[in-house]
């Protein structure tokens, strides 16, 4: 969900001079190479087979991609398609360049290949047909996220057709089931096929670079950690009665006074790794009083003073603690009855590490009515741990970004949307969220209509990871 990770960044970039365009500044022409010409076709395809929920199909994407690898020279048996009966359009593609040495542990490339629906009566162009002009590739899934699953197919096809040995295995996986509700591929892969994607560490979506508005390259995020989505449910019951009748004991009063509670409560502040570097990173990039407030909470994460300054940016405050707020609220049955049943929903979104029954707990203790109920109103989600921001991690990066973009700060960020990583952490398998792929501040369409993906960030951010997915796999 690469718009997620944009705005969440953008919303703290407030500071920056940075301008959310409605129609794009045209992107700079670009000459093609001859591999690049290559990879435009690839991608062209991957972008052009519809794979929504309602009418598409993942598995006739991941095919595709798969016919690709193997008329690379991949073996047949180095490339599958991984479907579930029950859900027959909603395939992945796995794939590995075998390494060389058996002791250096695999690497993840990971993608989903799965869109957000696009009706064709609501845009410009047919949202299925890769359409390029004014320097953008238009088109669903141009960004989200079949930029970077074009990029991880087009890169294990150039490492074979170059005759790349690496030393680790470099595993890839293009996967269904990010955009919707239900079946998830990279989830039934880690639970079911374990060995196929099992990896030290994985790339992901879930961090971009930031355009200024005349197309500068401003910023390059590093995503290490992903907030945990989890839904409470707080409901109380009560006799009723007739109106004309009213009783303190009502159950509307109960709800409020406990959602009240929860409202005026916040969770204490906390860093990982990401929102540590996060704040570091950025007091060179903000106002002198912010700055100053982000080198006392870098000092002390507690600290009142700073936080009373950060936190007036709900982006800030938002990666900063666990945040719980009500959402929905039902209650009543009839206008001129005492209510026999009020609920409301409480949206959490919860730091990487921290166990949904703690959050719980909590909010049972605000709650402090035993009239009002507390119960998970779905399933819990894994609980994801951050990633550790470690130099054999960074330093690849911070080394191809230099060349690709020298310049170019690189701010690690904490992801309060969600991604396929928060399966593969909870895994046991570490992932960060890297692309290099450069957007607008109003996030190109994402989600939304007319989606685009600049053809040179596009292109850059094909070299940059190609030769990062090098560094990292080493070997000739």
């Amino acid at each position: 969900m690469r718009l997620k990770a944009l705005f969440a960044t953008t919303a703290a970039l407030a500071a920056l001079p940075v301008l959310a365009n409605a129609q794009p500044t045209p992107g700079p022409q670009v000459t093609p190479r001859a591999d690049q010409t290559a990879f435009r076709a690839l991608y062209k395809e991957l972008v052009e087979i519809d794979t929504t929920l309602s009418k598409g199909s993942c598995t006739a994407a991941a095919e595709a991609m798969g016919a690709r690898l193997k008329a690379a020279g991949y073996p047949e048996g180095d490339v599958k398609v991984v479907v579930d009966p029950k859900y027959p359009r909603e395939g992945s593609l796995v794939a590995v360049l075998r390494g060389s040495d058996a002791k250096s542990k695999p690497m993840l490339l990971l993608a989903h290949i799965d869109v957000v629906e696009a009706k064709r009566e609501d845009w410009t162009r047919d949202p299925f047909k890769l359409v390029e002009e004014n320097g953008y590739f238009y088109g669903r899934g141009t960004s989200d996220d079949k930029a970077q699953a074009a990029i991880w197919a087009d890169t294990l096809v150039r490492l074979k057709q170059s005759g790349f040995k690496p030393k680790r295995d470099i595993k890839m996986a293009l996967t269904c089931g990010e955009e919707s509700e239900g079946y998830n591929g990279i989830e039934d892969l880690v639970k079911n096929h374990r060995p196929l994607v099992d990896a030290e560490f994985a790339l992901n979506e879930g961090a971009d670079g930031l355009l200024d508005e005349t197309g500068k390259e401003i910023v390059l995020e590093v995503q290490a950690g992903e907030k945990v989505y989890q839904d409470f449910t707080l409901t109380t019951t009560n006799p009723g009665g007739h109106s004309s009748r009213p009783v303190a004991d009502n159950a509307i009063y109960h709800l409020t006074a406990a959602v009240g509670r929860i409202g005026a409560y916040q969770f204490p502040t906390r860093f990982i790794d990401a929102t540590r570097g996060y704040f570091t990173q950025m007091q060179a990039r903000v106002p002198a009083e912010q700055a100053a407030a982000m080198k006392a909470l870098v000092a002390n994460v507690e600290d009142p003073e700073a936080l009373k300054v950060l936190t007036r940016d709900a982006g800030w405050n938002s990666i900063l603690r666990t945040t719980c707020v009500a959402t929905m609220v039902n209650a009543g049955h009839a206008p001129n009855a005492l209510p026999q049943r009020a609920s409301a929903n409480i949206n959490c979104r919860i730091l990487p590490g921290t166990p949904v029954d703690e959050v719980k707990a909590k909010l049972t203790e605000l709650v402090a009515d035993p009239a009002v109920t507390v119960t998970l109103a779905h399933e819990a989600k894994p609980v994801s741990p951050p990633p550790a921001l470690t130099p054999a991690i960074m330093g690849p990066i911070q080394k191809n970004a230099a060349k690709q973009w020298p310049g170019v700060p690189i701010v690690p960020i904490l992801l309060t949307g969600a991604t396929d990583g928060v399966h593969t952490n909870a895994a046991g398998i570490p992932t960060y969220g890297v692309s290099g792929l450069f957007g607008n501040a109003d996030g190109d369409g994402v989600h939304g209509l007319n989606e685009r993906m600049r053809v040179k960030s596009l292109y850059d951010g094909r070299d940059f990871l190609y030769a990062l997915v090098k560094d990292y796999a080493g070997g000739k």
